[in-house]
């Protein structure tokens, strides 16, 4: 075989048929629509493909990749549409299961994918519970992907959807890393269509942000249908139809669809024993990233397969974590002493297992162990946790669990010397040591800057989005938050309890797009006052910079205010050019410039019922992409800073929050200065009364030298990559 590399493509992970290709989580759920497609083109199917949801971390970005790869996905009949929000995303999911009703539809089924993140997936519980009722297209199918934030790092809580799945009566798969997200996602359509139930699928931060190379053939998986003896279905089957009365829907998934679900799991072995040793008394229980991570401390605890064997350990890896396949577990646990279940937050796999294995004898039923020991959950006092609810599980954490369950019936040298080792790294990291917290801010020249400013003796009400950094950047003036769509409405619960007569309420566009509308539409009917800082920053800023999903303007959010009944609209820009004028907006609605911010705010809080600011100013981000891309105006003025006048009284910072106005040490002291690279251009800061100030009209920043070797003979000191033979 030849030792040459073939061309490799950054679009491999879309257009190649077939072998390996480099991908992230989110573009393998790009790339498994594609693989559906071509499965049911071979079936000789005619169908279509369905993408729709909401942004949001660790799905961030979804939207994104499927804009890129339209060029790949429209020519496979292929359409991604995102959602307003999540709910009315989820309703016309439920829309493409319905094509068949149809006698003018144009293709054999819909198969769709909704995706949001954990808060997404709450709000969207009665479309889901509906529409999973009604079912899906014989040749349709639901994959529902929820992007989970266990340890809250781009959350306001955590979020575990798997409880929420269940009692929703959603089949829920669990996917340990990118290549089971497209064998998993594939196995979830095809369960979709044979048992009529709306599947789950668990994009995890851990795995769904990360990368890997992975087989794309879609072919490699077999889905597998049981036969007729191995699962009778009903004679009418268990797809969609109409009329369908909803006793008969509760009937249908209760008796039938879910058990069609887990005898589909089952044929095709969604959960399976990974370790087996013959003579085992210890199992352990997991799924997912868990699973991942119980490999990696069996590892770090030098417990590999022989070695298991030895100790008389058995692992099983469930992929399919609700419904519990019945029989499968009862295999896994017969001959058992124990079962350890290791999963990340609240117990769900433990509690099926129990359940399972609660009529069985005493003397053949293993212990099972999870979150606490022994002494069990709800013992008072409270037992010590084995493996925390709260939080993120480490592979050491697991690994001082196996342990300490495998040293109750066997003792290893190896062992005890891999434990110390991992204690003593734990202690080393766990040491007091001088470091600098790392707080989010707002980017440089940001508007929040600006306009989460409040007037002295006011507060306001954060909620999601960026200005949510408010409650910890400006704690004494911004204070609590709630759920996206809610901002404000709390001050209708506490207005008619306290002399506080008025607050404000940070509202960005993109949340106003999706649901603040009826915040503000609430806080109106209500009758309490409360002003509506809006900022319309002409993106969604937080999760990338997408544009609005649909129409919208500040003379257009003007006109929807005032109709919606709010007293006074007051817009508030940088006096920048806009693409409006005073004549585009409503009558009665005054421009003012953002140096006149503390002004407006005072003469609205005093103003009876609901008023509103629009705050007009383009994401600071989304002004250094679009001008990179010749998008946006540059102008040709830098402001830099004298540190010889400089006195450092840091008033520059005071007055423009920026984290381009920067501190240098010189032989004078501690002076401002502007960092260049990260500078946006907003110029708040030359609103501080200072003289060190010097403005640069139609300069450019100095380049450096390019180096003057030839490109080609700076590698030529590096050796050829020698590929093996294969």
């Amino acid at each position: 075989m030849s030792n040459i590399a073939p061309n490799v493509s950054l679009d491999d992970k879309y257009t190649l048929k077939t072998g390996r290709a480099w991908m992230t989580g989110i573009q393998a759920l790009v790339r498994l629509p594609m693989m559906q497609k071509l499965r049911d083109e071979a079936a000789g199917l005619n169908t279509a493909g369905f993408v729709t949801g909401y942004r949001g971390s660790p799905l961030g970005s979804v939207d994104q990749e499927f804009w890129k790869a339209k060029r790949f996905l429209e020519p496979m009949s292929i359409r991604f549409q995102p959602g307003l929000n999540e709910d009315l995303a989820a309703t016309s999911v439920w829309g493409t299961q319905q094509l068949g009703l149809d006698p003018n539809a144009k293709h054999d089924g819909v198969f769709s994918i909704w995706y949001g993140k954990g808060p997404g997936v709450d709000r969207t519980c009665d479309v889901f519970r509906h529409a999973n009722a009604a079912g899906t297209s014989q040749h349709g199918g639901v994959l529902v992907i929820a992007g989970d934030d266990h340890a809250a790092k781009s959350s306001t809580l955590p979020h575990q959807t798997e409880h929420v799945f269940k009692a929703l009566m959603m089949p829920v798969l669990a996917p340990a890393g990118i290549q089971e997200y497209l064998e998993y996602g594939l196995h979830g359509f095809a369960m979709s269509r044979y048992s009529g139930c709306w599947v789950a699928f668990k994009a995890l931060t851990d795995t769904v942000e990360t990368s890997s190379s992975v087989d794309i053939d879609p072919f490699r998986v077999q889905t597998l249908i049981p036969s007729a003896e191995e699962f009778p279905l009903p004679l009418d089957g268990l797809n969609l139809r109409w009329p369908d009365p909803p006793l008969v829907q509760e009937e249908r998934l209760l008796h039938h669809k879910l058990y069609a679900a887990l005898a589909y799991g089952r044929k095709n072995g969604l959960d399976r024993r990974v370790i087996d040793p013959p003579q085992a008394r210890l199992g352990i229980l997991t799924s997912g990233k868990s699973y991942l991570d119980v490999r990696q401390a069996l590892d770090d605890l030098g417990i590999d397969e022989a070695t298991a064997a030895a100790i008389g350990l058995r692992l099983y890896k469930v992929g399919m974590v609700w419904p519990l396949d019945a029989e499968g577990v009862r295999r896994f646990a017969d001959g058992l002493d124990e079962i350890l279940v290791i999963e990340e937050k609240r117990q769900f796999l433990e509690y099926q297992l129990k359940e399972e294995l609660y009529n069985w004898k005493d003397e053949v039923r293993p212990r099972v162990i999870g979150k606490f020991d022994e002494k069990g959950e709800w013992s008072l006092p409270h037992a010590d946790w084995l493996l925390p609810a709260a939080g993120e599980l480490t592979p050491a954490m697991i690994a001082r669990a196996i342990a300490g369950r495998i040293a109750r019936f066997h003792t290893s040298d190896r062992i005890k010397a891999r434990l110390a080792f991992i204690e003593a790294k734990e202690a080393a990291l766990a040491r007091p040591r001088l470091s600098i917290q790392r707080v989010p801010h707002y980017c440089s020249g940001c508007p929040h800057n600006t306009s989460t400013k409040v007037p002295q003796g006011s507060r306001a009400i954060a909620g999601i989005g960026c200005h949510y950094m408010a409650t910890w950047l400006s704690p004494e003036h911004t204070q609590t938050f709630c759920q996206m769509g809610g901002e404000g409405v709390p001050w209708i619960g506490q207005a008619p309890f306290t002399d506080t007569p008025h607050v404000f309420a940070n509202l960005g566009d993109g949340t106003y797009m999706h649901s603040g509308i009826l915040a503000i539409r609430a806080a109106v009917a209500a009758k309490v006052n409360i002003t509506y800082k809006v900022l319309y920053n002409d993106a969604v800023a937080m999760t990338g910079g997408q544009p609005h999903d649909g129409t919208l303007s500040v003379p257009i959010i003007a006109r929807q205010l005032l109709a919606e009944g709010v007293g006074t609209v007051v817009v508030v820009n940088d006096g920048t050019p806009r693409a409006y004028g005073p004549a585009d907006l409503p009558h009665g609605v005054a421009v003012r410039h953002r140096d006149e911010l503390d002004a407006v705010q005072r003469e609205l809080r005093t103003a009876p019922a609901v008023t509103a600011i629009l705050y007009d100013q383009t994401c600071a981000a989304e002004k250094r992409r679009r001008r990179k891309r010749g998008k946006f105006p540059d102008p040709a003025r830098r402001v830099v800073i004298n540190d010889l006048v400089c006195e450092g009284c840091g008033d520059c910072s005071d007055k423009s929050n920026c984290m381009s106005v920067g501190a240098v040490e010189t032989e004078f002291g501690r002076k401002r200065f502007i960092d260049q690279s990260s500078c946006n251009k907003d110029y708040s800061c030359v609103k501080g009364f200072c003289p060190s100030f010097v403005t640069v009209e139609g300069g450019a920043l100095r380049k450096g030298k390019a180096s003057a070797a030839a490109p080609g003979r700076l590698a030529e000191a590096l050796p050829e990559p020698q590929l093996p033979d294969t």
